[in-house]
């Protein structure tokens, strides 16, 4: 018999190279990632408005720390309303979280 977290819990079904996630409420969500397209990016700068949470982000040039000058290539800005950003945090620090319980805490340390 399923508990009542796992009565909250999503459930995803793949059909035909799409991913559709159905809420315990009943509505679907599709995925498509057909224009989708992959990033790397190493470096992440945030800034604010009121209104938005602009995220810059992109990979950093310095092979040496003892560079007089970081150049940092931007690919990508992603701007959304202070709440997305907040369900971000979130989700962000479930996902962690998730990770830590399979691999391990994770160092404070900047760039480790």
């Amino acid at each position: 018999m399923a508990t009542k977290e796992e009565d909250n819990k999503p459930t995803v079904v793949e059909e035909g190279g799409m991913s559709t996630t159905v809420m315990p409420s009943g509505q679907k969500i599709v995925w498509d990632d057909q224009k989708m397209r992959n990033t790397y990016a190493n470096v992440c700068n945030v800034a604010t408005t009121r209104e938005e949470v602009m995220m810059l982000f992109g990979t950093s040039q310095v092979w040496n720390s003892n560079q007089g000058e970081v150049k940092v290539e931007l690919s990508d800005r992603i701007v959304m309303s202070p709440f997305a950003a907040q369900r971000l945090l979130t989700l962000l620090a479930r996902t962690l979280q998730n990770y830590e319980k399979s691999y391990g805490k994770l160092s404070n340390k900047a760039g480790q």
